[in-house]
């Protein structure tokens, strides 16, 4: 089911989207958007998967919002996380997972750092994990970090390769 549930979402974008919620307000919380890509190199069928959207990132690492919008503006998905909580709320269907990374693997096919993405969407490495620099970047958990603000690539060094891509609107707004 790899991608399945993205690229459903996507698909969905003119028939059904989720309401809209107001931006979370704790003090100095991260509040991301922009364009994200990603894309698995080569499933068991030697096919890639993954998705583009625009994006909304919210809070932080240990509790926080990703909203997904088509490029027809619809919002098409809400992943949301809390101590001991992990949902996805498509217009379909509301699901719940053990953490971050059964999340995204559902969402994309492959694991992806979610809370090492609000700093590594702000050019720097996540303060939670090792890091080595490389000329144009840095690695960190498996990941080769390429930050030109306001966009980022990131490619998971293991097979199958995972490339994401973001291209910041702005970039930190945090609230003040």
């Amino acid at each position: 089911m790899r991608a399945a549930v993205f690229a459903a979402a996507l698909a969905l974008a003119g028939c059904a989207q989720l309401p809209r919620e107001a931006a979370p307000t704790p003090t100095g919380e991260a509040r991301l958007g922009g364009r994200i890509s990603v894309t698995v190199a080569g499933d068991a069928h030697k096919r890639g998967t993954g998705g583009a959207a625009s994006f909304e990132l919210f809070g932080g690492p240990h509790a926080g919002r990703l909203e997904l919008t088509s490029p027809l503006g619809s919002l098409v998905a809400r992943a949301s996380w809390k101590p001991g909580l992990v949902t996805l709320k498509t217009p379909d269907d509301e699901r719940r997972f053990d953490d971050l990374d059964a999340l995204t693997r559902e969402l994309l096919g492959e694991a992806v750092p979610v809370a090492a993405l609000f700093d590594w969407l702000q050019a720097r490495p996540w303060p939670a994990a090792p890091h080595q620099k490389t000329a144009t970047g840095f690695e960190q958990l498996g990941w080769r970090i390429e930050p030109k603000l306001p966009a980022l690539v990131a490619t998971r060094l293991a097979d199958p390769v995972v490339t994401l891509r973001a291209k910041l609107d702005g970039g930190d707004e945090s609230t003040p």
